[in-house]
């Protein structure tokens, strides 16, 4: 964007631009979200910058009335496709902090990614790093009643200490100057998750009610949730969506409040709510030249996680939804049998079962076996095409498992019968073209069967 877009989208509070720039006012020495409640400051006063840390860089402290640690985080999919930005989302989903790690998770040199880091992002990886648990520390200050300590911890600081002098830092406020005196204790955690308008929560709804897992899954006229459970926590959330303030306000329950901070970052890409669908639905509908109508504010409906989603392909081969939904609901009860709480089951419980109680073929067993086998022996490889190599695991299941596993935005899923069919009746067209919104292109074809 250039300036004068910036000034302009400002001066309007378009909420289509939140998150995407921010602005600080060098009166105040505040820097804000574009739709900043505050009266408009004189254009003389204002800087504008694409990312919150470089305006706290420059000295600027974060809002209180508009929180910019609340905005919607810049789609992945902007800006040059580098090691660097990997090397960002990793940071931004609390995985990966340290950067010898960061560099041997992308195959570099710490010296390489640490030029790369600076050229694309005007800092260090430490500095981001610091910046991002900051960030994410001032959330849960000004919206839960989680203790001074338990927040330190929960954004990846080893002492309280430590974070006090890191929070006074990089966002020039004491953490205590954000928490409220008057909140009461909570046994769950709730949050405000934003959104970019539009979004059609309609047609995520009626997606998600075609392939909902009773027990492990829960849907209303204006909620979702589910549990989840992994080696490093277990828990459920619970997901309102509140379309007049264009967020969620979302309800979470979890035993090891150390992984906040993924879980969170994982419900935002369950939910897809860093996407941009106006920039998406105006280059998809340049090149589809109105051949058909685009459903606007569409979002890409994720599963929890990677391996989840590959287990609810290879169950949805060559078979109708419905038939599908009934094998995972079949899967999904097994385990549950001797729980009281339902999770997804784990790749070491279906890699070591006989799964008798399906009624298919042994070589779909097989398969199903492989892959839980697979990922139990590899559970932080991300490169699903490595997938390829177990038999009974063909392109189809690898591409929807990026689809919704890992929220991949430029996934054509050329062989599904579904896509087949809206794309027959689309003359002189290249999907190619499309990129790199074609997993955006894949649902836009699906509704319209």
């Amino acid at each position: 964007m250039t300036s004068q877009q910036w000034q302009t989208a400002r001066q309007s509070r378009d909420p289509r631009f939140d998150g995407v720039f921010f602005v600080a006012v060098k009166s105040t020495g505040i820097y804000c979200r574009p739709i900043c409640p505050a009266p408009t400051a004189q254009e003389k006063n204002v800087e504008y910058y694409q990312y919150a840390h470089l305006a706290a860089q420059d000295g600027f402290r974060p809002c209180i009335r508009c929180r910019p640690d609340s905005a919607p985080n810049s789609p992945a999919w902007l800006g040059t496709k580098t090691t660097a930005l990997r090397a960002k989302q990793l940071i931004d989903k609390g995985e990966a902090y340290d950067c010898e790690v960061l560099a041997d998770r992308l195959g570099v040199s710490s010296r390489y990614l640490r030029r790369l880091f600076n050229q694309h992002f005007g800092l260090s990886i430490t500095q981001y790093r610091l910046f991002n648990q900051c960030n994410f520390a001032k959330q849960l200050l000004q919206e839960t009643d989680l203790s001074v300590a338990d927040i330190a911890f929960a954004s990846g600081f080893n002492s309280i200490r430590r974070f006090n002098d890191a929070f006074l830092k990089q966002l020039n406020i004491a953490p205590s100057k954000l928490r409220k005196s008057d909140k009461k204790p909570s046994a769950t955690l709730t949050l405000t998750l934003a959104f970019r308008p539009p979004y059609n929560w309609q047609a995520l709804h009626d997606f998600l009610q075609r392939r909902l897992i009773s027990g492990l899954e829960w849907l209303s006229a204006t909620s979702y949730g589910r549990t989840f459970k992994d080696k490093y926590c277990q828990g459920q959330f619970t997901a309102h969506f509140v379309e007049h303030k264009n967020h969620f306000k979302v309800v979470i329950d979890i035993d090891n409040t150390r992984y906040l901070q993924q879980v969170i970052h994982n419900i935002r890409r369950v939910l897809d709510l860093d996407a941009d669908t106006h920039t998406i639905e105006q280059h998809l509908d340049a090149e589809l030249k109105g051949a058909i109508p685009l459903c606007v504010g569409l979002r890409l409906p994720g599963i929890w996680s990677d391996y989840e989603a590959g287990i609810r392909a290879v169950l949805g081969q060559q078979v109708s939804v419905t038939a599908a939904h009934n094998l995972v609901t079949q899967l999904v009860n097994e385990f549950n049998q001797q729980s009281t709480n339902y999770y997804f089951p784990s790749p070491d419980w279906v890699a070591n079962s006989e799964l008798d109680f399906f009624k298919m073929p042994q070589s779909r067993k097989d398969a199903l076996r492989r892959l839980s086998a697979y990922c139990q022996q590899n559970p932080e490889n991300q490169e699903l095409d490595n997938w390829l190599e177990l038999k009974g695991i063909g392109p189809w299941t690898v591409n929807y498992a990026k689809l919704r596993g890992q929220s991949h935005p430029d996934i054509l899923l050329a062989g599904d019968l579904g896509v087949k069919k809206a794309l027959a009746g689309i003359s002189e067209f290249n999907s190619e073209h499309c990129a790199p919104f074609r997993s955006y292109l894949t649902f836009q074809l699906w509704q319209q069967l």
